[in-house]
């Protein structure tokens, strides 16, 4: 597996940013992608979480500005994001869980929003 993520840039306050996330290895039997963040000084957040049964779950930060969606099976998923604000400045990293639940992670990609 090798998840591949890009998408970040810099925008303002309220602006919108796609991040998008494939694997460009062998295919994997994934149970579930998502998305997760960190900033300096803070533990690695979910932020969004998309399963193989389409089921979805969100951070309570994010919940009506961010939506996920992609395909499972396909190893792809794409994080829309709405409604920027500064704290959702952070690295974002996309991560795969395969059936044996074992976790592959993308490099980052940098979100910067500015007030």
């Amino acid at each position: 597996v090798q998840l591949q993520a890009f998408g970040g840039g810099l925008v303002q306050t309220g602006g919108s940013l796609r991040l998008s996330c494939a694997n460009s290895g062998s295919l994997s039997a994934a149970i579930e992608m998502g998305w997760y963040r960190e900033t300096p000084g803070r533990e690695r957040e979910e932020v969004a979480i998309l399963r193989s049964d389409d089921l979805v779950e969100y951070t309570d930060s994010v919940k009506g500005r961010f939506a996920i969606s992609g395909d499972v099976a396909r190893n792809t998923i794409v994080l829309d994001m709405n409604d920027l604000r500064p704290t959702d400045t952070a690295v974002y990293y996309c991560n795969l869980k395969n059936l044996l639940r074992r976790v592959s992670w993308g490099q980052g990609t940098l979100v910067t929003v500015s007030s």
